[in-house]
């Protein structure tokens, strides 16, 4: 299916109650983890998307034992890791493609002593180096080799000791995998300038069921006592506050009806009170939220009058992952907006597709856009478009089923990397889309 495309009618408003998936960026750390233990790790709540899929194939080849029960709920045990596979040509194929199999290197590291990891794939949005990771191994006495010719890093640790490290960037993975690597290291870790995401907030209170001692947790200052070793347990992961983000402003940009269940409110940190600044009305019914179907909504400004910037930045400030959502949020509400990119130099050049369609957006530079707001006085028109990474992918899809006409989305095995049968669960909200 890597070439298959969506073919949306647009126009017409949803309706109803749609499911947020387990977390995507969560369940990647949660699964590289199980790497941690020989004892069973039962985990829930897994996003049935191709990004987790893989990653869990990659667990299978290590001779992880994998049984599951359905869809989104797993056990694994890696008590007879295979590490000579680490060297195999399909690991190492397999490997370079996704992002997230470079949070395999800290557990490896901190069990075994050894690593090996292929320079790491993933989305297109600028460069993602992982010099924060191996930084932080080193500052645990780990070296490491990078060999050009095969595009392979090499670790080596043996005897990892606790010590007080700085991080460069709060980086989520690079937090995640310095964590993994410092809970069986001997004596205390500090680190300094940890992201401190809910979904790292999940793999701390998971280890520390497993029976790792860490604490600040939630904070970007976290202490870690090395331990023994880590027992098994059951983890459940929240629901991905990225699909929420989209559901809210699909509502919105198609003046539809729509309940999302169950989005743990407490998790999406200033999330639903940007979706407000752009006048988009929500209401929180028990844990469900309710966006109502409302024709028009008007971006607020600032106190002073001036025009409302969304920046994104490390959590607790606004994700980077959903600018491109209230992007194209922005395109039917009254109003101008500024968005503001600063973390990826690439993840705005899907506008172009947006302009065709009749969007009225400046290109400032490869950080920042503006979008002067047609508060519905002119509807976008459908046309043919590939969708470049996981977030953009989503954001057009969700300017086609507001379009008049037909769009075409092709590449969009890339929306499929982060959004299960998005497809069929938006049908069932009354869209038009399908599969081709």
């Amino acid at each position: 299916m890597e070439n298959s495309s969506f073919k949306v009618v647009g126009g017409t408003p949803l309706q109803g109650t749609i499911v947020p998936q387990g977390a995507k960026n969560e369940a990647l750390q949660i699964l590289c983890a199980v790497l941690l233990t020989a004892e069973k790790v039962k985990v829930s709540n897994i996003p049935d998307i191709r990004d987790t899929n893989f990653l869990i194939s990659l667990l299978k080849d290590l001779n992880v034992k994998v049984e599951k029960h359905d869809a989104h709920t797993y056990t694994f045990q890696a008590d007879d890791v295979d590490l000579d596979k680490l060297r195999s040509e399909e690991y190492l194929r397999k490997a370079s493609k996704i992002r997230g199999s470079v949070m395999t290197l800290g557990p490896l590291l901190a069990r075994f002593g050894k690593a090996h990891i292929p320079k790491p794939g993933g989305d297109k949005i600028g460069r993602r180096r992982i010099d924060t990771h191996l930084i932080g191994f080193q500052n645990l006495g780990a070296s490491f080799d990078f060999n050009h010719n095969e595009n392979i890093y090499t670790l080596n640790g043996e005897n990892l000791k606790g010590t007080y490290m700085h991080l460069d960037e709060a980086s989520v993975t690079g937090t995640a995998n310095i964590i993994m690597a410092a809970v069986l290291a001997k004596g205390t870790s500090t680190i300094y300038n940890a992201a401190c995401e809910p979904y790292l907030q999940q793999l701390c209170k998971m280890l520390n069921q497993m029976g790792a001692k860490i604490s600040g947790v939630g904070s970007n200052l976290l202490t870690i006592e090395g331990v023994e070793s880590l027992g098994g347990t059951e983890h459940r992961c929240l629901p991905d506050m990225i699909e929420i983000g989209s559901f809210i402003g699909l509502a919105a940009l198609t003046a539809s009806d729509i309940t999302i269940q169950s989005v743990n409110y407490d998790m999406l940190g200033i999330i639903p009170s940007v979706f407000q600044r752009l006048g988009i009305q929500m209401e929180l019914k028990g844990d469900d939220l309710h966006i109502p179907a409302q024709e028009h909504y008007e971006i607020t400004k600032f106190i002073d009058g001036s025009i409302l910037t969304i920046a994104d930045a490390p959590w607790p400030g606004f994700t980077p992952d959903l600018l491109s959502i209230v992007l194209v949020v922005a395109i039917q509400a009254k109003g101008s907006l500024l968005v503001h990119q600063k973390m990826f130099e690439s993840r705005l050049f899907f506008v172009d597709k947006l302009i065709d369609m009749g969007a009225q957006i400046i290109l400032c530079d490869p950080h920042r856009a503006v979008v002067i707001g047609h508060n519905r006085e002119v509807q976008l028109r459908g046309v043919k478009m590939a969708s470049p990474d996981i977030r953009a992918g989503i954001s057009l899809l969700m300017a086609a089923l507001s379009a008049n006409g037909t769009s075409i989305i092709s590449n969009i095995g890339q929306i499929d990397r982060g959004y299960q049968q998005i497809d069929e669960r938006l049908r069932k909200l009354g869209a038009n889309i399908e599969r081709i």
